[in-house]
């Protein structure tokens, strides 16, 4: 049903299928494919141990892991994709019923599998004749000359936003002064294991957002699957909330409807993040954000694997800096301590007003 499915699109090529992974890994050198689907379940050698094998030959082909929604599927699939899958997409539970597997072949794997290729070509081209012009890089929108301390992080992510997240974190300290809150593309039983992966990995506490949690320092929220996590001030503190309002740019959760909120709830002390993804989710978050006085990053092109998301918004002048994954936890430590006395200042001043 998979092959024929992608090849009724007359911009697709089947160009071998396998019945387990020993097989596939027999074939790929000679069908040299542009993107290789990998089943998560198979006999004799399963899909983990089949993208090892095939990262060990070719780091940089694509894989689109094909993943059952259970348990095990998702946390096989979460391996998969800190092991160097480029994107997964969860299997139709309705298989009996070829319509509806096409139709959810056609708009959840093909996309990724034209947006894979295009990243392959793109890497893959060749380098432009010396003295040619190169492509013009997108403006980086001026921040105020005086930004207001960061209040609160937000993060949007969507393929490859996993691996990214699990590099991104580790790297942050357990007194981090803001609190995070990150919305990433995944149904619902990925999102606990990605939470309960990045809280087992990280000095900073990770949790599923659930409505009435309080926002605090030093503590991260990802948005649970099938739900929108917004952000309410109230009297004296900012809470979480969680909804199942419609789908924002054919997504729930949405960056646009987190950034939107931290938009209203913080203003100027807004810092958004934008990593890795396909689509535009994001980039009318990234204005108001911006419109509020608040500062935007996106992850460069070079360290995502898809740069739809980040360069929508890059191309669209919001972006305060294009960042690299190696670099984004130092700038975000950065502009997040901006502003901020040091513990030494703020022990000067109790001095002072004790005397």
């Amino acid at each position: 049903m998979l092959s024929d499915a992608l090849s009724q699109d007359p911009l697709l090529e089947v160009a071998a299928t396998a019945a387990s992974g020993r097989i596939a890994l027999a074939k790929i050198p000679l069908v040299r494919p542009e993107v290789v689907v990998l089943d998560v379940d198979m006999p004799d050698i399963d899909g983990l141990g089949t993208l090892a094998a095939i990262r060990r030959s070719d780091p940089r082909l694509p894989v689109i892991l094909f993943s059952a929604l259970t348990e095990h599927g998702a946390a096989v699939t979460l391996e998969g994709l800190l092991m160097g899958a480029s994107d997964y997409v969860t299997k139709p539970s309705c298989a009996g019923e070829p319509a509806s597997v096409e139709k959810q072949i056609r708009g959840e794997l093909i996309p990724r599998i034209k947006a894979m290729r295009q990243k392959a070509v793109a890497s893959n081209a060749s380098p432009a004749p010396a003295g040619a012009p190169a492509s013009p890089a997108p403006t980086p929108r001026s921040c105020p000359s005086v930004q207001p301390a960061v209040e609160v992080v937000a993060i949007g992510a969507s393929t490859g936003g996993p691996a990214v997240l699990c590099d991104l974190l580790p790297r942050l300290p357990a007194d981090f002064p803001a609190p995070i809150l990150i919305a990433q593309h995944m149904p619902p039983i990925f999102t606990k294991l990605l939470s309960e992966r990045l809280d087992a990995i990280s000095a900073i506490g990770v949790v599923e957002g659930d409505s009435a949690d309080t926002l605090r320092p030093g503590a991260v929220w990802v948005a649970p699957g099938d739900f929108h996590m917004v952000v309410e001030r109230s009297v004296d503190s900012v809470l979480v909330q969680k909804n199942k309002g419609p789908l924002r740019n054919s997504c729930r959760p949405s960056v646009d409807a987190l950034f939107d909120s931290v938009a209203t709830a913080f203003g100027a002390g807004s810092l958004a993040v934008v990593l890795t993804g396909m689509g535009q989710d994001g980039l009318e978050g990234s204005r108001r954000i911006r419109e509020a006085g608040g500062q935007v990053l996106v992850q460069d092109e070079g360290s995502s694997v898809v740069w739809g998301m980040p360069g929508a918004v890059a191309r669209a002048g919001l972006a305060s800096a294009v960042v690299s994954l190696d670099q984004l936890a130092p700038e975000l430590i950065r502009r997040v301590k901006a502003g901020r006395p040091s513990p030494r200042d703020r022990r000067a001043r109790v001095v002072e007003e004790h005397e």
